[in-house]
């Protein structure tokens, strides 16, 4: 996959961000990450490990743990593998200018509907299993398609023991243990 939008998008020599490097696929389990970032507006920056790079998406309120809380995640650029392990603080006058902070990480396994996590992502659903420290169990994230543009999706908790069944805010917990 390329990161050409990740890298036109900022000033490397302004940034403390991680240049725009792909890699080949390794033997492990694939990584995710959410980053809180609080930049114009505060969201959580929810990240899957697919074909070298991060796909990435925006979600506004972030994850939640509850099956009947759907949250928007609009699709943003690719980020490089690096970008895992990104906290900082990315300068006023840059492309996503404010904190980054990891919130959650951990491997995810794929649950096959489609042969890969590209084809899934094409096709507008994606199902897998996190292996985090405070998102656990099964998730969903389908395509709306509500711009025309392919870019909204909703991620969707499942209904599995991991699941919390009252009102979820990312903002507001600071762990999840089960």
């Amino acid at each position: 996959m390329s990161l050409k939008e990740y890298q036109e998008k900022r000033k490397f020599d302004e940034t403390p961000e991680p240049t725009a490097e792909s890699r080949q696929a390794s033997e492990r389990e694939p990584i995710f990450v959410v980053q809180k970032h609080d930049a114009s507006h505060l969201h959580f920056d929810f990240r899957l490990e697919a074909d070298g790079v991060l796909k990435s998406w925006a979600v506004p309120k972030g994850p939640s743990m509850n099956p009947k809380e759907k949250r928007l995640a609009v699709q943003v650029e690719d980020h490089p593998l690096d970008y895992a392990e990104f906290e900082g603080l990315i300068p006023e006058g840059n492309y996503g200018a404010g904190t980054v902070e990891i919130w959650d990480n951990g491997t995810y396994t794929y649950i096959e509907k489609y042969k890969d996590v590209s084809t899934a992502i094409e096709e507008g659903i994606l199902e897998f299993k996190l292996h985090g420290g405070k998102l656990k169990g099964l998730f969903t994230l389908i395509r709306t398609n509500m711009d025309g543009k392919k870019k909204n999706w909703l991620l969707i908790k499942k209904d599995d023991p991991y699941a919390v069944h009252q009102k979820w805010e990312a903002i507001d917990i600071p762990s999840y243990e089960k």
